[in-house]
């Protein structure tokens, strides 16, 4: 395949990674796939161990993108309506009146929601996918932007509920945050000796207008839509699977690939666009076979094999 011409990242990107890079270390690459999503109009989830700075990285992504944060921790012993909030009786003006949940704001933490109850979980599907939500019959839209991060820790496996396929493929990336290497780990004790918190609040606020404008301006070709709905295929026909990508996964990837060319400077869409998506936004949608699963295939096999069956378009 010829090489595609090279792209420089927008001067905005960078600002960002800069001004994260003030109190998060190690951790560009997320950065990158939160502004992905963010641009996609998607939700992520975030698997990673207790300690490693998910809440810090949210938290400083909302204040230099100037966008407003809330944050649920999830409990076994949590109602929907503690997300989506409810209606109370004012007895002074003697009126019902809506007490607005936490889920009204543009990014939501929903730290361990694997402790909520499905019941619970399910309080974010109307929300994730239709931006509004519905109290008691009434409907309210949200805020605009409106993302939600999941965590999950991958060690408790008590008190735990799986999430629904439903719900999980309304998450347009699951991503895996490891540990940093030694000299980012020294860099974190030398931001964490100085006030973390004194540095966070002075994030220099990056507008990114622009950069949702070209979102909305990159073009896609017709061989890219053909060679997303080849790879939708092959995870529908594949023996490795029970369950494949579904039509709403499609749509994930397309915007996905888009904003990953936008954050890339480029105002098309190429293969590897793709291809870096499809890793981030497949593996927690599908579900193996019982002879895969028997093998003990990694889902990074099954998605190689995937990827690997289907024709890339060329550039002309």
């Amino acid at each position: 395949m010829e090489d595609f011409p090279e792209s420089s990242r927008p001067p905005v990107v960078e600002a960002i990674h800069a001004e994260i890079d003030k109190v998060v270390v190690g951790y560009d690459d997320v950065i990158d796939d939160l502004l992905t999503v963010m641009l996609a109009g998607g939700h992520i989830i975030l698997e990673g161990y207790p300690g490693i700075a998910k809440t810090t990285l949210a938290k400083a992504f909302t204040h230099v993108l100037g966008i407003s944060y809330n944050r649920i921790q999830f409990t076994p012993d949590m109602l929907p309506q503690d997300v989506t909030g409810h209606y109370y009786f004012n007895q002074k003006d003697v009126v019902f009146e809506v007490r607005r949940g936490p889920i009204f704001t543009n990014l939501l933490l929903a730290d361990e929601i694997n402790r909520g109850t499905p019941k619970a979980q399910s309080a974010f599907l109307e929300a994730m996918q239709e931006k509004q939500v519905t109290i008691e019959g009434t409907t309210f839209p949200i805020p605009s932007p409106f993302m939600v991060i999941a965590t999950v820790n991958p060690l408790e496996t008590e008190g735990v509920y799986a999430i629904p396929i439903a719900q999980a493929d309304r998450f347009t990336f699951k991503l895996i945050m490891g540990y940093v290497d030694d000299e980012q780990e020294l860099d974190v004790l030398r931001l964490k000796a100085s006030e973390p918190i004194e540095r966070m609040n002075k994030l220099n606020v990056i507008d990114t207008s622009e950069l949702f404008e070209a979102f909305n301006d990159v073009y896609v070709d017709d061989d890219i839509l053909t060679y997303i709905h080849g790879i939708l295929k092959a995870t529908r026909n594949s023996p490795l699977l029970s369950i494949g990508a579904s039509p709403r996964a499609g749509v994930h990837l397309l915007n996905a690939s888009k904003a990953k060319a936008c954050l890339e400077g480029r105002s098309y869409v190429i293969p590897d666009d793709v291809q870096y998506v499809a890793w981030r936004a497949l593996p927690h949608r599908l579900v193996p076979s019982p002879e895969t699963s028997t093998e003990d295939v990694s889902m990074t096999k099954v998605i190689d094999t995937l990827l690997s069956s289907v024709s890339v378009p060329l550039k002309e």
